[in-house]
């Protein structure tokens, strides 16, 4: 695999690699050509360049538009990875040169967004004013493979044991157990003590199918003796749970911190009932063998910092994590 090896270091440009990241996203040639503000011809001509360069076939052609093969899929993995760090390096170099402190782009689950992703947020650019941050919502499946593709610095979220890998750094920075939230003027706002049988006689928000906080509510729900109402709506993503909760009526599960949070803002208003799931702690997530750039290594200390006031328990002085951080 001579000729490969050459291509790689020889021959193969950064213009090669955005087209066929670009290939992968629409999967069509028109779709790409217009994105890229190039002909038609003009696309089909450099992925021929590219094919040749290397030997084979890295997208199919029909009448339906365009796939990778495995090798195209391949080489996408690698050109995606590659402009990300691109993209970092070029950041880094005009921050520096601008007096600026960088960009920084994070993943984050629903649970760390509203309270300590947006506080770590706050405190970087009291220190940072010119600081840029890209902020991302999702799920592990989601986030993840945008991290190993250098397309993210950090995921802030919960530690689920179940992606634990040898390539991820994790941090455990405070435990957030789960409560239920519903509308002000919903009738289980007025209820001193509501139950799961409550719960269970109103919509609910629920997570997606295939997340493990999905099973855990279901399970707390026989466990008390009754199954999920008719009425579900399902999402991982912080503003369909909310949307849901304040214009259907609906029942919702948050961090607690997040409830808390919105309550105090008069917006929704926390259940009197314990929601009792075991639950991961919320944490950071980045890769193991990749040097942070300065930018994201600062929001990281203000996400510790913001970690340590919402883990301080209320009305009396600061107690270091029960929750006490981890590094694995």
């Amino acid at each position: 695999m001579a000729h490969i090896d050459r291509a790689f270091r020889s021959n193969i440009k950064l213009r090669h690699l955005q087209l066929l990241v670009a290939l992968d996203e629409f999967r069509h040639l028109g779709r790409t050509a217009e994105f890229l503000s190039v002909s038609q011809p003009a696309v089909s001509k450099v992925l021929a360049e590219v094919e040749k360069m290397l030997g084979m076939t890295l997208f199919t052609r029909s009448t339906r538009g365009t796939e990778p093969t495995a090798a195209g899929a391949s080489l996408v993995r690698f050109a995606r990875s590659v402009l990300a760090q691109y993209d970092l390096t070029r950041d880094e170099i005009e921050a520096e040169a601008s007096g600026a402190a960088g960009r920084v782009r994070v993943g984050s689950m629903s649970a760390a967004l509203p309270v300590l992703v947006a506080g770590a947020v706050t405190r970087l650019k009291q220190r940072a004013p010119r600081a840029t941050v890209l902020i991302e919502e999702g799920d592990l499946t989601h986030l993840l493979p945008r991290l190993r593709l250098s397309e993210l610095d950090v995921i802030v979220g919960r530690l689920e044991p179940a992606y634990a890998a040898p390539d991820l750094s994790t941090q455990a920075l405070y435990e957030d157990p789960m409560v239920a939230i519903v509308a002000p003027d919903h009738p289980l706002a007025r209820k001193a003590r509501p139950d799961w049988s409550d719960l269970a006689r109103h919509p609910l928000v629920m997570p997606p199918p295939w997340a493990s906080l999905r099973v855990k509510i279901e399970q707390a729900f026989h466990r008390h003796g009754h199954q999920l109402p008719a009425d579900v709506m399902e999402s991982s993503s912080y503003l369909a749970v909310t949307t849901f909760v304040a214009q259907r009526h609906a029942v919702g599960f948050v961090a607690r911190s997040v409830g808390r949070q919105l309550q105090s803002e008069g917006r929704f208003h926390v259940l009197p009932m314990s929601v009792q799931i075991d639950l991961p702690p919320i944490g950071l997530m980045t890769l193991r063998d990749r040097r942070p750039a300065s930018s994201a290594t600062e929001l990281i200390a203000c996400l510790q910092e913001e970690a340590c006031q919402i883990a301080k328990p209320r009305g009396r002085s600061r107690n270091p994590l029960k929750t006490a951080v981890r590094t694995s």
